[in-house]
């Protein structure tokens, strides 16, 4: 199973990684956890770009394929999968830097363009995002929490992104940190995750572009 979406969101630390068990094996990242009374085995496998378990029966090696099947069901299964979603986020945890910088960015926008944001959705989802105005009155920033799976990851887990007018759209988005634009035109707009792994000064360079843009 891919839970390659927490790289979009923390930054692994080797040394931790390794303390916490991690072997390097074919340029890789590997640790072996036991779940469900041993009866089980996750192999957690990090590379530089994805994260991926695979779970195993301890007495014959043998792969447990249905761990695998996003359409298989049922009570074992699902214990099988809330067992290493919990091995994840414990690596996590325990071994990556994970931060949003959500408040920092919301600083940056008060202080260099003078703008205070306002919500003009009372319902949700809508209720918590944040709308950011040029003089014209028009969008140059929308704060707003989505699902990684709105940007084609795998995942139910929220995170705080920005969407951005820009150009040359498909050469900044690196599927990364920065995407095409979530809810808005894909050509004209990106979303840029509030993470960890973005870089904030590229994302404040990208903010002032989306400002002179929507200004004209």
């Amino acid at each position: 199973m891919d839970y390659s979406y927490i790289l979009n969101t923390s930054v692994p630390q080797k040394e931790k990684l390794l303390a916490y068990g991690f072997t390097e094996a074919d340029g890789n990242l590997v640790v072996k956890k036991e779940i469900t009374d041993s009866q089980f085995y996750a192999e957690i496998k990090l590379s530089e770009k994805t994260l991926t378990a695979d779970v195993f029966e301890t007495a014959t090696d043998e792969k447990y394929v249905l761990f695998n099947v996003a359409s298989a069901q049922g009570a074992f299964v699902g214990q099988i999968r809330s067992e290493v979603q919990n091995v994840i986020e414990e690596i996590r945890d325990k071994c990556f830097i994970s931060r949003d910088i959500k408040e920092k960015y919301v600083d940056f926008l008060h202080s260099y363009f003078n703008a205070p944001g306002d919500n003009p959705w009372a319902e949700e989802p809508y209720n918590s995002s944040t709308v950011y105005r040029c003089p014209n009155n028009k969008w140059f920033a929308l704060i707003m929490q989505i699902k990684f799976k709105n940007l084609g990851f795998e995942s139910d887990e929220l995170v705080w992104a920005v969407n951005l007018k820009a150009e040359k759209v498909e050469s900044i988005t690196d599927k990364k940190s920065i995407f095409p634009a979530y809810h808005m035109n894909k050509k004209y707009w990106i979303t840029v995750l509030l993470t960890a792994v973005t870089d904030f000064e590229k994302l404040c360079e990208l903010t002032k572009k989306s400002f002179a843009l929507v200004q004209k």
